[in-house]
């Protein structure tokens, strides 16, 4: 317990550090001295009877005055504080998973126990930002085995609450990722809602991406959904799409997420983990995930995919889930528009039945809702593909779309951020190659997805002609200085997209 020589009085700074836990101390505290902390520290923290473990910051300004402290507007909302509440200090004990973390940077093989301690210290905010980088260096690349990606899984899934239908047959689909402009899982769940089958999808942030399905959809509708409204909305529509990490299924996931975006990594072992907890969390019973393949796409090789997709069969089949895994094209990027906005305008185009609408989006979303319906139900591969189409082409999927999306709080119109400029060819030719990764980042770096209309528009796929001048893709950005950055990154690079 903290004695009254360790507390100091609150001052509010609106210092935004986003997720991260940050305490405020001047350099002259008479704590600062006495207890032997030093900037970067863990500190548990006391605000009344809330607490919470804190990285120290030590400040030397009139910021603060002397007896009193800050904290970050994270910190500051996590404990419920307000100005002038009286805020203790101490040292926190040590973190004893920590030694869990060690025995895996070593190649020893971990538990379902001991994933569970880890884990269960990750979401009581014990770990610091190293510390969790640590853990998740330790799990990448192919340090976990068959086994211990499926104990990950488990201790994930009781990281959290979970949700239960009445239905013996909840339907989802996911993509792994990697391959820009992929937004089929809003039309999807379009359709399949359509059919009459009940899809809860709950989706993810970008992590490495210019957008995620929640990214997209969140340009077209609220996804910040609560439990209660989500049970509201699949009673109503039986389909709905929101942000996973609004309602705590596998919360360990979204911490460790925050932490892969930071390192731009995310391996197979714990992508398994993240795709399979948060789908079971969901109660999903029957999941249909996306493999897209090509050299430039998340998963490069076959032989990858054939892998990931028997780890995701096998480790589906340990936590009672009918998982098929369909293995794609990813050689290019799936519609025009990469970045939230540019996506979901794909999205609307095809369930609207636009006439220019992406042939290949369209495609795409039709094979995968016909594969949900098909391992959902007695039907065949051609009658569900037969079905898909169906709802897709008499506006009954648009229709549906339209009822969940005002059932989640009503359908807004998204608009393109507002500076654009064209990137043209340089010469006549027919397009051999476009590079994935390489679009996807001129869309980070014109801002998506933070800034929702940023981003590409892609003007040309494999196998067009094309003649010296015409148009290759459009960048666009909500001010001139990223629409340069993105510019000074393209400048330098060569066969972003290649002609032949």
């Amino acid at each position: 317990m903290a004695n009254k020589l360790n507390r100091l009085r609150l001052k509010r700074l609106h210092i935004d550090t986003q997720f991260e836990h940050i305490v405020f101390m001047l350099k002259d505290s008479s704590i600062y001295k006495s207890e032997g902390f030093s900037s970067m520290s863990r500190v548990l923290v006391k605000v009344n009877k809330k607490s919470l473990i804190a990285s120290l910051n030590i400040i030397d300004n009139a910021i603060l005055k002397y007896g009193e402290a800050g904290l970050s507007e994270s910190a500051w909302t996590a404990l419920g504080a307000k100005e002038g509440d009286v805020i203790s200090f101490m040292h926190p004990l040590p973190v004893e998973s920590m030694k869990l973390v060690r025995k895996k940077i070593y190649g020893r093989v971990l538990t379902e126990r001991d994933f569970k301690d880890i884990l269960d210290d990750v979401i009581a905010g014990r770990y610091s930002n190293v510390e969790l980088t640590a853990f998740i260096t330790a799990c990448a690349g192919d340090h976990l085995n068959l086994n211990e990606i499926t104990s990950l899984t488990k201790a994930m899934v009781g990281s959290g609450k979970t949700l239960h239908w009445k239905n013996k047959i909840i339907v989802d689909k996911h993509c792994v990722g990697g391959l820009p402009g992929n937004r089929t899982t809003p039309i999807i769940v379009a359709i399949v809602a359509a059919a009459g089958l009940t899809i809860p999808k709950t989706s993810s942030r970008a992590i490495t991406s210019p957008a995620g399905t929640a990214d997209a959809m969140a340009t077209l509708t609220e996804v910040n959904l609560d439990d209660k409204t989500i049970r509201k909305v699949i009673a109503q529509e039986g389909g709905c799409i929101s942000w996973g990490g609004s309602i705590q299924l596998s919360p360990a996931d979204d911490i460790l997420i925050r932490i892969e975006r930071a390192l731009d990594l995310d391996s197979y072992g714990q992508m398994i983990a993240s795709v399979l907890s948060k789908k079971k969390a969901a109660g999903s019973t029957h999941i249909v995930i996306d493999i897209p393949v090509g050299k430039t796409a998340k998963v490069r090789t076959k032989e990858e995919a054939e892998k990931l997709k028997y780890y995701l069969t096998v480790v589906g089949k340990a936590l009672k889930l009918k998982v098929k895994a369909v293995i794609t094209d990813g050689s290019q990027p799936v519609g025009r528009g990469i970045g939230p906005v540019l996506e979901a305008l794909d999205v609307l185009s095809v369930l609207k039945n636009e006439k220019d609408a992406p042939a290949d989006l369209r495609k795409r979303s039709l094979m995968l809702a016909a594969q949900l319906l098909e391992i959902a139900g007695n039907v065949t591969a051609d009658d569900a593909l037969a079905m898909a189409s169906k709802l897709l082409r008499n506006g009954a999927a648009w229709k549906k779309f339209k009822a969940i999306c005002m059932a989640q709080g009503g359908l807004k119109t998204p608009r393109p951020a507002k500076f654009k400029k064209e990137v043209r060819a340089f010469r006549n030719g027919i397009v051999k190659e476009i590079d994935n990764r390489k679009l996807a980042k001129i869309a980070k770096l014109a801002g998506a997805p933070q800034d929702q209309g940023a981003g590409v528009v892609l003007k040309v796929h494999t196998g067009k002609q094309v003649k010296k001048g015409d148009s290759l893709y459009t960048v666009y950005a909500e001010a001139l200085g990223e629409l340069n950055y993105a510019f000074s990154f393209l400048k330098s690079q060569k066969n972003i997209i290649c002609l032949k």
